[in-house]
C-alpha cells in the first residue's frame, strides 16, 4: 500500500484489537468460501489418514497424483499391513521422503489392524499412538473425518497466523499457535479455520513473495510493524 510510519493507515493497523482482527479475517473467509475442506483426495478416514501422513513436506497436487494407484491396491488397513514397505515404496517414490514414508505406513497399518480392528480412532492420544502420526496430522483427521474442533497448525498456518497478527511474536511453536488460535476462533468455525488459513499462505500470502496485492487484508496487514513478517 506504500504505507509509512506516520500515516493514518500504519495507526489503524497499531490500534486494532486482535478481537478485532480476529472478526474481519472470519467474517471474510465465512462469507466468500463457506464450503471448504482439505484438497486431499480420499474416500475412507483410513485414506485421509495416509494421503495426510504423505502429504508432509509434499504438495497436496503431488498427493493426488499417487494415491489413486496406491488406494485401489491398498484400499484398506487389511491390505497394507499385509505388505511389506518396499512394495508401498513403488507407489510413493516420487513424494518426500518416500522410504521413511513407506515404512511409516505399513508399521501404521499394523497398528490399526492389531490394536483398533482396521477403524482410524477418533482420539487424538490414540491416533498419535499410530507410527508417524503427530499431532497435526491427528488434528486433520479429527477435524476433515470426525468434524471435531480441532486444527492443525501446518507451515502455511503457523505463517499467515504471524504475518496477519492472529498470534504473538511468543507463539514459536506450532503447539503455541494452536493454543492462541484456538482461544480467539469460534468452535463452530474451528475446523473451517484451518483450511482457511492454510490455503491463504498457499495461494495467498505465500513463504518468498507473497501476493500482497491480491489479499484481502492488507489494508490493515500489520506488515509494516517490526518483525510481523515471518
Amino acid at each position: 500500500m506504500g504505507a509509512g510510519f506516520g500515516t493514518p493507515l500504519f495507526y489503524i493497523i497499531l490500534s486494532m484489537t486482535r478481537k478485532e482482527r480476529y472478526e474481519r479475517i472470519l467474517a471474510y473467509f465465512a462469507a466468500n468460501q463457506p464450503m471448504v475442506t482439505t484438497e486431499l483426495q480420499f474416500g475412507s478416514a483410513f485414506q485421509l489418514l495416509v494421503a495426510t501422513l504423505l502429504s508432509a513436506q509434499c504438495t497436496d497436487k503431488r498427493i493426488n497424483q499417487v494415491t489413486p494407484a496406491l488406494f485401489a491396491r491398498y484400499p484398506s488397513a487389511r491390505e497394507m499391513a499385509a505388505a511389506e514397505p518396499e512394495e508401498v515404496l513403488a507407489y510413493i517414490s516420487s513424494v518426500s521422503y518416500p522410504n521413511a514414508k513407506a515404512a511409516h505406513l505399513v508399521a501404521m497399518a499394523r497398528k490399526l489392524m492389531s490394536d483398533f480392528g482396521g477403524d482410524v480412532p477418533s482420539d487424538r492420544a490414540l491416533l498419535m499412538t499410530l507410527p508417524g502420526v503427530g499431532r497435526k496430522t491427528a488434528n486433520v483427521i479429527q477435524a476433515v473425518w470426525f468434524g471435531k474442533p480441532t486444527l492443525a497448525v501446518d507451515t502455511h498456518v503457523f505463517r499467515v497466523s504471524h504475518r496477519l497478527g492472529l498470534v504473538s511474536r511468543t507463539a514459536t511453536t506450532p503447539l503455541k499457535v494452536e493454543q492462541e488460535l484456538m482461544r480467539h476462533i469460534p468452535t463452530d468455525q474451528v475446523p473451517d479455520a484451518h483450511h482457511w488459513l492454510l490455503l491463504h499462505g498457499r495461494y495467498i500470502c505465500k513463504s518468498a513473495r507473497p501476493l500482497c496485492d491480491e489479499c484481502p487484508f492488507d489494508s490493515f496487514c500489520p506488515k509494516l510493524l517490526e518483525q510481523s513478517k515471518l
